[in-house]
């Protein structure tokens, strides 16, 4: 009996899981009024799934070009220490595959890879991570794009109801600790305050000062240890 590698298990049931996400995110970027060809070059050269749904949704919602842009670059500013956890070693030595292994670079390619101890198969989870889901993505964004345009108003449906459900399903793996819960409630209340007072797009990134709450605080013991002079 053929036995089925884990890496290529999990991998698929990731794609399907990924078919459903981009149906949903092609829908709700036409009935935002993005034409297909916008989606279909948005799903290619940016590939960035949390940041595509929230520039759909700050389009939707009247949001600036330079509102879009800088929420976009801020929510996928995590990539910068992802690219360095994997090095070089995984994505190859070659130029292009460099540039191609960035591009496919995902919360999931990286953590599939990292759960790797061989190097060789690290490589191996991370391109067939990274490819399985910049396909899948790109197909099934289209298809939602395609579908969508046929539904009419997508209010009808509720469809547009899938945008927040799906920025929170985005949202709510990270909220597995006390300092991510004050972070992320801080922000959110931070937005709804600043919301009637800002254009759209601008609460979103006021909502950063949420990130204030990340920082380490001293405990009342270790203020005691160090007594008055800060040394203890």
């Amino acid at each position: 009996m053929l036995r089925t590698d884990p890496i290529v298990r999990d991998v698929g049931a990731l794609c399907a899981a990924a078919v459903v996400v981009g149906l949903s995110f092609g829908a709700i970027a036409t009935a935002a009024g993005l034409p297909l060809s916008q989606i279909v070059v948005m799903s290619a050269f940016v590939y960035a799934g949390g940041a595509q749904f929230l520039a759909v949704g700050l389009v939707s919602a009247g949001g600036t070009a330079l509102a879009i842009i800088l929420a976009g670059l801020l929510l996928n500013a995590r990539h910068l220490p992802f690219g360095l956890a994997i090095g070089n070693e995984t994505l190859g030595g070659s130029r292009w595959r460099r540039v191609v292994g960035s591009h496919i670079l995902t919360d999931e390619s990286v953590a599939f890879a990292l759960a790797q101890d061989d190097p060789a198969r690290r490589r191996r989870a991370y391109w067939l991570t990274g490819a399985a889901l910049f396909v899948t993505w790109n197909i099934s964004s289209t298809v939602g794009a395609i579908v969508g345009g046929t539904l009419g108003d997508p209010n009808r449906y509720g469809i547009d109801a899938a945008f927040p459900a799906a920025l929170l399903a985005l949202t709510l793996p990270s909220l597995k600790d006390k300092i991510a819960v004050r972070v992320a409630v801080t922000g959110a209340a931070v937005a709804l305050v600043a919301t009637p007072f800002l254009p759209a797009g601008l609460p979103v990134l006021l909502a950063l000062l949420g990130l204030v709450f990340a920082l380490p605080v001293p405990s009342s013991r270790a203020r005691t240890a160090a007594g008055p002079g800060g040394q203890s």
